[in-house]
């Protein structure tokens, strides 16, 4: 006879998954919302949770940390949290008797699981998951600590591009290991401890990062602001730079400006290189500024289209990368994603420019023409992620959607 497992037991409207398969296979009980895995062999139990978890882009920024070790910030901020329907990290974390060591998978690649910041955040999470099944700190942890965990993370946009990917990354572990240990309450503290922006992903829609008082750090927290539905106009354009196709292009300039012995195209590329490398290096100490070129360009295209309505339609903004983040409203959307496709026209990718929530066409006057539109650069803009504020971290309730298989390895689709 085979075991009973926690779907025939709901199917038999007789126990709680988690009480069925404590009882059934000695395992450890199943938070209400954790799940075996797909296809899961009896005699090797597996418990998996996966979640999604937002990007937030600050638009009051904080400029530094007075405590490195907790990541408590000198200064309060404040951010968006964006829709998950365009950017999102997915995270499958799960624990299971058989697991020799803890592993971690990044975007499918295996990652060192020994990273401080990330042991900080799965060392709070045990503690808060002892300390809420009654164990103190001296007390052998429950069975189901003891347990290695397994944790596959992927992102559905681009990784160190200034989108917040460590923050969308670390609250989305923090969601989900909470929900397979069972912690709930205030984790924002959590997931700074990981990456400090972080905490702000915890959260939907605009969101505040206390910066606190305390030195251990308990009052540096995140709060919501005001939900994901109370600015329902307000649009996210985010401009992907064609970055591997700028440096390719210079390189084989050059190579041919020194093959030619072409001295005036060699003197002049290499000033430009010169001077757009030293203006990425320029604005922090020790000296660091991630704009470049297309990103002046941006900034300056947004002024010219401000001008010529006469007050701020666009306001733009730069997190840790040259990726330029244009906030407008939904009535300036058509018209400006006009404007942008003028500047940088695209070069091959045609319809796949404009990606995201949908824009409708838009006429643009001859007067805008001459006075925004200036010097087209073509294919400098990859495209154009359209988005809106959206939910904080959400669970996946669909088996099929684990990245990790019944083995606890990265599903080979995933």
């Amino acid at each position: 006879m085979g075991g009973c497992r926690a779907g025939q037991a709901r199917a038999g409207g007789q126990l709680p998954a988690g009480a069925c398969r404590a009882a059934c296979t000695g395992e450890p009980e199943l938070p209400p919302w954790a799940s075996a895995a797909p296809g899961m062999a009896e005699e090797t139990p597996l418990t998996v949770v996966t979640c999604t978890a937002p990007v937030n882009i600050a638009v009051v920024k904080y400029w530094g940390k007075r405590d490195e070790e907790l990541i408590l910030p000198i200064n309060s901020s404040l951010s968006i949290t964006l829709h998950q329907d365009q950017l999102k990290t997915t995270t499958t974390a799960a624990i299971s008797r058989d697991f020799k060591e803890d592993r971690l998978w990044l975007n499918g690649e295996e990652a060192n699981v020994g990273h401080p910041r990330l042991q900080s955040c799965l060392r709070e999470m045990r503690r808060l998951a002892r300390k809420r099944r009654g164990g103190s700190a001296g007390a052998a942890a429950p069975l189901s600590l003891s347990y290695k965990v397994h944790v596959a993370s992927v992102n559905n946009f681009p990784t160190a591009a200034g989108l917040a990917s460590s923050a969308a990354g670390y609250a989305c572990l923090v969601h989900t290991l909470a929900r397979l240990y069972g912690v709930e309450g205030e984790l924002s503290e959590v997931a700074r401890q990981g990456s400090g922006s972080a905490c702000r992903s915890m959260l939907g829609g605009f969101v505040q990062w206390l910066m606190g008082e305390r030195p251990d750090g308990k009052d540096s927290i995140a709060q919501q602001v005001a939900p994901e539905t109370h600015w329902p106009e307000l649009r996210v354009l985010i401009l992907v730079h064609r970055a591997e196709a700028v440096v390719p292009e210079r390189m084989a300039q050059m190579i041919q400006f020194i093959r030619q012995r072409d001295f005036e195209g060699f003197g002049q590329l290499t000033m430009k290189d010169s001077n757009q490398f030293h203006a990425t290096c320029l604005d922090t100490f020790p000296p660091i500024f991630y704009l470049n070129d297309i990103s002046q360009r941006i900034i300056a295209l947004a002024h010219r289209f401000n001008a010529h309505h006469g007050k701020t339609k666009v306001a733009y903004t730069f997190d840790a990368g040259p990726n330029a983040v244009v906030f407008t409203l939904a009535d300036t959307v058509d018209e400006f994603v006009e404007v942008v496709k003028c500047s940088f026209p695209p070069e091959s990718n045609g319809d796949q420019f404009l990606r995201g929530l949908p824009a409708g066409p838009a006429l643009l006057s001859e007067e805008l023409l001459s006075t925004v539109v200036l010097e087209p650069v073509p294919g400098a803009i990859r495209y154009i992620l359209l988005t809106k504020p959206g939910p904080g971290p959400q669970p996946l309730d669909n088996p099929n959607l684990h990245l990790l298989g019944a083995d606890g390895l990265p599903r080979l689709s995933a």
